[in-house]
Order: structure tokens, then C-alpha cells, then sequence
């Protein structure tokens, strides 16, 4: 038997997918923003912001290429990973 061979019933390792936000239409982009902004429990400084202004800095974020959107079909997922944290 070829050890190199995975046995036949496993399913192949599916790997994240990046999805450039410019494909999402506005209303599915701002929820996945959304999502991510109310998991992650972000330090925002000093005075807190509103819900709309923290959405606001993940879309500036997004256009500036320091964040980026990933599908992980293995999860059936979308996050936003920002360059400090990693997929």
C-alpha cells in the first residue's frame, strides 16, 4: 500500500478563499463587517464607538488592502482577518 496516498473515504483539505470585498454586494458586505466587529470586542481607544463607525474602519481597512475577506469551506465561514491576525 502507497503510504503517500490518503485513504480513499477522507475528503480533500479545502483551503481558505480570500473574496475581494469589491464582489459582495453592500448589504451582505456590511453584515459580514458586522459580524466580525461584534466578535471581536475591539479596543477602540479611549471613547467608543458606534456601531456604524467601527464598520466604517473595516470597510477603510478593507480598501487599503490591511484587511482582507476569507471563506473557509471547511468551517462554512467568512471573517475578516486583519494583517495582524492571520487565517
Amino acid at each position: 500500500m502507497d503510504d503517500t496516498q490518503p485513504p480513499a473515504n477522507d475528503e480533500p483539505a479545502e483551503t481558505p478563499v480570500e473574496v475581494p470585498h469589491t464582489a459582495l454586494e453592500k448589504d451582505l458586505l456590511r453584515a459580514v463587517i458586522e459580524s466580525f466587529v461584534l466578535r471581536e470586542g475591539t479596543d477602540y481607544g479611549e471613547r467608543e464607538l458606534s456601531l456604524d463607525d467601527k464598520v466604517r474602519r473595516v470597510e477603510r481597512l478593507l480598501e487599503r488592502g490591511d484587511a482582507r475577506i476569507v471563506f473557509d469551506p471547511r468551517t462554512d465561514s467568512v471573517d475578516v482577518v486583519t494583517k495582524d491576525r492571520h487565517a
